[in-house]
């Protein structure tokens, strides 16, 4: 099995990717030893996905996730849906491989409140009030909207990835690679952050964030601002596709590939091309909000005096 492993031997993100690599196989193996089930049963289809190239295709942290998911029982509406989604990709593998002749989900419906909100302007404002230009928590803020990247893709930014106007982005869990082009907000962010390390992002003690450190951190943070509870870092990745479709652009920024739920849009044909239309588009209308208003003109209109 062979997987491509994020950064350099040796680094935290390399040494975790490994090593949940190498618990993936140990499992798997486990599996096939320990819980072949019969066939037909639940079981039987859990231990054959595991072992399948398509998990195996996963990333390592994903394949830890999917396991985690599939292997308990959802106690929440997120959780459900996420579960949901989990069991259909079961039923697809067992249906392919002529285990199943029917999606027995089909009609089952995800709860509505289950998704993340999408921050608005004026809680983006908000935040931005509270943390000044320079500061690790703006600097942090300023790469999700900005770049509408994952938290688990915005900790993996380094500052080799800055590059003439954009910034390269590996998505983790999709593989798709994204130049996206810089916001002048992500530009003015950065200028003031200093470059510490090869990570944009570092802990106050000088390492790179891990995912969960890193989502605690601004969940922190958002909270210090006194921003409502459903205001989450992942709603920011919502709000910078909403601001793109407000600005009549294709999601070519995001990395989404379907007109599902609010964050998701069709892939671009021509990335390059289109984040760049994207960047400016949105820029400008941006600069048109922010514009004063121009004061009406009091008067007769000349055409009709006599």
């Amino acid at each position: 099995m062979r997987l491509a492993l994020p950064g350099l031997p040796g680094e935290a993100d390399f040494m975790t990717a490994y090593q949940a690599a190498l618990h993936s196989e140990k499992v798997a193996a486990k599996l096939v030893i320990k819980r072949q089930g019969n066939l037909g049963t639940f079981d039987r289809l859990v231990t054959e996905y595991f072992v399948s190239p398509e998990f195996r295709r996963l990333g390592p942290n994903t394949q830890i996730n999917y396991r985690r998911i599939i292997a308990k029982r959802a106690d929440t509406p997120g959780a459900a849906n996420d579960l949901l989604k989990k069991i259909r990709i079961l039923i697809h593998f067992a249906i392919d491989n002529g285990w199943r002749a029917d999606d027995p989900t089909l009609r089952l419906k995800k709860f509505a409140d289950g998704e993340f909100h999408t921050w608005t302007d004026e809680e983006i404002s908000v935040f931005e009030a509270r943390w000044s230009k320079g500061s690790c928590e703006r600097t942090e803020f300023a790469l999700l909207p900005c770049t509408g990247q994952r938290r688990s893709d915005v900790v993996r930014m380094a500052w080799d990835d800055v590059d003439v106007g954009s910034i390269r982005v590996v998505q983790g869990k999709t593989g798709a690679k994204l130049p996206v082009p810089l916001h002048p907000d992500l530009s003015a962010a950065l200028s003031a952050w200093p470059q510490r390390g090869e990570r944009i992002l570092l802990t106050s003690i000088g390492k790179p964030f891990t995912s969960n450190r890193f989502g605690n951190f601004m969940a922190n943070k958002i909270a210090d601002a006194g921003l409502p509870d459903r205001c989450v870092t992942h709603g920011l990745r919502n709000a910078a596709a909403r601001r793109l479709a407000e600005a009549g652009c294709i999601a070519a920024i995001t990395g989404h590939r379907t007109l599902v739920e609010v964050s998701r849009y069709t892939k671009a044909a021509d990335q390059v091309c289109l984040a760049l239309t994207a960047i400016d588009c949105l820029t400008a209308r941006q600069s048109a909000q922010r514009a004063p208003t121009p004061a009406k003109r009091v008067g007769k209109n000349p055409e009709k005096s006599n």
